[in-house]
């Protein structure tokens, strides 16, 4: 599964894409975004200092309920700020 980063999620994570093999997915029990969150933050303890991380399920904001599959596009998106 490809995840697509922006931001200050893009800079902690050090690429614009991170794949989660399938087997990875399966043997922690990603299913759904909220598993998938909680896996990217350990993996990536930057991200736990994101207020409100926001992530894109085929191109359409998700829940934490939202399931999850190896198809699926998936993005993570930092808050925004402007001026």
């Amino acid at each position: 599964m490809e995840i697509l980063l922006f931001g200050i999620t893009k800079n902690i994570v050090g690429a614009s894409t991170f794949t989660v093999p399938a087997s990875k997915k399966s043997e922690l029990g990603i299913a759904d975004v909220a598993s998938l969150k909680g896996y990217l933050k350990e993996t990536f303890p930057g991200l736990c200092n994101i207020s409100s991380l926001a992530v894109a399920v085929n191109n359409q904001y998700a829940s934490d309920h939202t399931s999850i599959n190896e198809t699926d596009e998936i993005a993570l998106i930092p808050p925004v700020s402007g001026g």
